[in-house]
């Protein structure tokens, strides 16, 4: 009897997480225009925002690059000049948000696909400091960051795709996916018009699908 119990009970523990599981952590990829419906809504607020509240180009692993210097080493489409100290300084980068391909770094920028101010606005104020590096220097998702040439980065500055959208109409549905996978691994909200912008997008965008891992 004792035997039984204990068996029952561990079913049932077994099962419980197919109970609690939420939408944000299913396995199957959600299409676009679904996964900006998982996204909450919500007014956004930059109160109180500096963007040194998100320390960032760490080296968080300490094998002496920095988060830049590692997303242009894993970005390269070719195998990477570094010199001491990890400086980068030549590869090949395509900037998926024009089109253009690059060989030296000088013109790069790193992206944040959610910039710090968006993500602030939408959530990222009521974490604490070391989540806010976390996400600053976000390497464990391939959306998160992406070198990109640094007139488009600083063109798009700290806008959200209702007021901003990168140049090349090709990437725009690649953008959008990152977008919104990076809000959805992070649990940041979105406001009306930057909804309202998603699901316009999402309309063109039939063939995408966003996978993400929440995170921790």
């Amino acid at each position: 009897m004792i035997t039984k119990t204990l068996r029952g009970l561990a079913a049932a523990i077994a099962f419980l997480p197919l109970l609690t599981a939420t939408p944000a952590q299913a396995a199957e990829p959600l299409s676009l225009a679904d996964a900006i419906q998982q996204l909450p809504l919500a007014d956004e607020s930059r109160e109180g925002y500096q963007r040194s509240s998100f320390k960032h180009w760490v080296d968080e692993d300490r094998d002496g690059c920095s988060t830049r210097a590692e997303v242009l080493i894993a970005e390269s489409r070719v195998p990477v000049t570094v010199e001491p100290r990890c400086k980068v300084t030549a590869g090949e980068w395509y900037s998926y948000y024009d089109g253009v391909t690059l060989t030296a770094p000088g013109g790069l920028d790193i992206d944040h696909v959610v910039p710090l101010a968006e993500a602030w606005d939408s959530g990222a104020s009521g974490w604490t400091a070391a989540r806010r590096e976390a996400y600053a220097n976000d390497l464990d998702a391939e959306r998160s960051l992406v070198a990109v040439t640094a007139k488009t980065n600083r063109s798009k500055s700290d806008q959200d795709p209702a007021t901003w959208l990168p140049p090349l109409a090709d990437a725009r549905c690649t953008y959008a996916t990152d977008w919104v996978a990076t809000k959805l691994r992070w649990s940041l909200a979105v406001d009306q018009a930057e909804a309202d912008a998603l699901a316009v997008l999402a309309e063109g965008c039939g063939q995408e699908t966003v996978e993400y891992e929440p995170a921790n």
